[in-house]
């Protein structure tokens, strides 16, 4: 995917943590390394998906895009994988940003931790924001590594 541009600090960043039922969205600033979860969108039908994300690129005006890239725990591909590279590039070719990966493994299960320790609030709940949580810490995850480092 793409390198980030040395002058994009302080920039905003929407995150996906894609899903083929649900998609969720984050979003966040370069400058403090912290997100926000935004909204869980269907992913189906894709019109309806397509125009949710356009919306949300309007109003937030990204420098970039950053998906979390799900993988075994032994480093090898899993069925997400793949479907999760064509939403990247669909990424790429729609809005023209540039479209960065950040392994994501496991986030949905620490969003689990964090919404449990944080608010304490019935498992019934966690369903619904689980997938925007996912979104924040990927988003989180990606502000923290060295991305001048090759991936």
């Amino acid at each position: 995917m793409a390198e980030v541009p040395a002058d994009s600090r302080g920039a905003t960043y929407l995150g996906f943590d894609f899903g083929e039922r649900n998609i969720g969205v984050a979003v966040g600033q370069s400058v403090t390394g912290t997100a926000a979860p935004l909204r869980t969108l269907r992913a189906q039908p894709s019109a309806r998906l397509w125009a949710a994300i356009s919306e949300l690129i309007d109003q937030w005006l990204p420098a970039g895009l950053v998906v979390g890239l799900s993988h075994q725990q032994d480093g090898s591909e899993n069925p997400i994988t793949a479907p999760t590279l064509r939403f990247c590039r669909q990424l790429e070719g729609r809005y023209r940003l540039p479209v960065y990966t950040v392994d994501e493994t496991l986030t949905t299960a620490e969003s689990r931790t964090h919404f449990y320790q944080r608010r304490r609030r019935k498992s019934v709940e966690f369903e619904q924001v689980k997938d925007e949580m996912a979104a924040q810490l990927i988003l989180q995850t990606w502000f923290s590594i060295d991305k001048a480092s090759p991936r």
